[in-house]
């Protein structure tokens, strides 16, 4: 499949300079955040590095990045949900008010469970690529690894997301809690070039779904992307939009889709 072979980290990293050269990078107004905090989770097997370029643009513009120390979001979903939530709580402590989650593939799946969870702790939510319709809808050979690392678990390996990830109750709980209604504002981010994510899975019936035309990997790099944000993270830093309905996204024309 065409758009899986363009799936790789040196194409994703082909893009930065692009992005550097690019007006939304470079056009920096350090008042905008407010210091509005954001905190980070990265897709499964990439880690905090994949999402440096974003942390970076953030805080050039006034906002206050954090990790959500996820590591490389191969855990067990329960565990990451919880470090994820106490990495928020800590964080709107620190800046005095609700954060900002934004995550990337699983990252953005656990996001949403802990906005569900937490509204309270939550300004708004921003998912790249997410697939929150069907977390075990990723391409095949990702979900080989998903079910290698589960393995390991079985075997004693700590750390890893095992069997009750995949189709346990675990599973069933946070399949549950993503079909929730949000409380907070949201964004979906997908693309129909992403190969690792079908990009149906990323229609969130409780977010505004947008399409750019990166790949999977490269999402992070494209400048559609933070076109995109940089109004949203804006106004949610003024407070000038409120929580989200608690009904399905209302049809919008393109490049906003609609969700459901």
């Amino acid at each position: 499949m065409r758009s899986t072979a363009r799936e790789s980290v040196v194409r994703a990293l082909w893009d930065v300079p692009k992005l550097l050269r690019h007006p939304v990078w470079r056009g920096a107004d350090p008042g905008q955040g407010k210091g509005l905090g954001v905190v980070l989770a990265p897709g499964f097997g990439a880690g905090d590095v994949s999402l440096l370029p974003a942390a970076s643009w953030l805080r050039a513009r006034g906002y206050v990045p954090a990790s959500a120390g996820v590591g490389f979001t191969v855990g067990c979903t329960g565990d990451l949900l919880a470090e994820l939530v106490r990495r928020t709580e800590k964080h709107a402590e620190r800046t005095g008010r609700p954060a900002v989650l934004l995550g990337q593939s699983r990252g953005g799946g656990i996001a949403r469970l802990a906005a569900a969870r937490r509204p309270d702790l939550v300004r708004g939510l921003v998912m790249l690529g997410s697939p929150v319709l069907d977390p075990m809808g990723a391409h095949p050979n990702v979900m080989r690894i998903a079910r290698f690392l589960a393995r390991l678990a079985s075997a004693g390996v700590p750390g890893l997301l095992d069997d009750d990830c995949l189709g346990g109750p675990c599973f069933e709980e946070h399949v549950k809690i993503l079909a929730e209604p949000l409380r907070v504002p949201a964004i979906s981010i997908y693309s129909r070039s992403d190969g690792i994510v079908p990009w149906r899975l990323c229609l969130d019936p409780y977010a505004e779904c947008v399409e750019v035309h990166s790949t999977h990997t490269g999402m992070g790099f494209d400048p559609r992307v933070y076109e995109l944000l940089g109004p949203r993270l804006a106004a949610w830093a003024t407070g000038t939009i409120r929580a989200s309905s608690s009904t399905p996204s209302a049809t919008s024309s393109s490049p906003i889709v609609p969700c459901g």
